[in-house]
């Protein structure tokens, strides 16, 4: 099939699924972003072992990531199963630790410095999403799901990806302004005005669909949060791809690449929009 072709049916099946497990109900959106986890994990393993001599044990690496994100799912309902989930978080980190011991690695630093960057790098981001989704109801004085806030995260980022890439192509070539030549050659300053712009646009547009959610200024905030975050975390990918001397993170997604792909915008984005509303309340 031609490449286009199977690039769009992919695109189309993705958004879908995060689409629609994102809002048919909390235990759909959990376990879809447990399973992208752990397979960003896995991938993100695959990268290190082959490419940098590491020996990351990814199935407890991803297992680990998958407890951490049930850890802080369950602590949004103050589940009393946390605490012990917690526990068994950090038992897989000294497992990740100890196990070296016996699986005479030439480098066990270069395994442990990469899984432990990979819990936070990866791991944390979305083990964090139900910060973003879980609100609490004045109504009935009790936490809520509110699936529009990590929907419209999603939202912002494929809109400024899409704009900056069109205008990008259609006017860099009258502004020739790179944005970080170093690590991304075809990042242009024109494209990343224009992916913001629309982005900007897109948060009026949430606003005035769900104008019950919060002000008008606070969504354009979290817009320009998703932007500016959202480019970053495309750059830290780029770097990281750069180093590796890699063009894609994987290929689990025919015509799209890896996981770490397709959500490297949302791995620096879904900490920054945290911290943003934390600010902002």
């Amino acid at each position: 099939m031609p490449n286009i072709i199977v690039r769009t049916l992919t695109g189309v099946v993705y958004v879908l699924l995060l689409v629609g497990c994102t809002v048919y109900s909390p235990v759909s959106a959990f376990f879809f972003f447990a399973a992208v986890m752990a397979d960003t994990l896995w991938e993100f393993g695959t990268l290190m072992n082959t490419h940098l001599g590491a020996r990351m044990p990814r199935p407890i690496n991803a297992m680990a990531g998958v407890v951490l994100a049930t850890a802080v799912w369950l602590s949004t309902i103050a589940s009393p199963q946390t605490a012990q989930m917690f526990s068994l978080y950090g038992l897989l980190l000294i497992y990740i630790l100890v196990s070296a011991l016996y699986r005479r690695s030439p480098e066990p630093l270069k395994g442990w410095a990469l899984c432990f960057a990979s819990q936070i790098y990866i791991a944390l981001p979305f083990a964090l999403l139900p910060l973003l989704s879980i609100v609490y109801d004045a109504g009935t004085g009790t936490m809520a799901y509110n699936w529009i806030y990590p929907l419209a995260l999603f939202i912002f980022i494929w809109v400024n990806d899409t704009f900056a890439y069109l205008c990008g192509c259609t006017f860099s070539r009258y502004i020739p302004l790179k944005l970080f030549p170093r690590i991304s050659p075809k990042k242009s300053w024109v494209g990343s005005i224009g992916g913001g712009i629309f982005t900007l646009a897109a948060a009026v547009v949430v606003w005035w669909w769900q104008p019950e959610t919060m002000p008008l200024l606070r969504w354009l905030g979290f817009g320009l949060t998703v932007v500016v975050f959202g480019t970053w975390g495309d750059l830290v990918e780029s770097l990281i791809k750069r180093q590796l001397g890699i063009k894609d993170s994987g290929n689990v997604l025919p015509g799209h690449g890896g996981m770490l792909d397709r959500f490297d915008s949302a791995l620096l984005a879904i900490p920054a929009s945290i911290i943003y509303f934390l600010l902002t309340a």
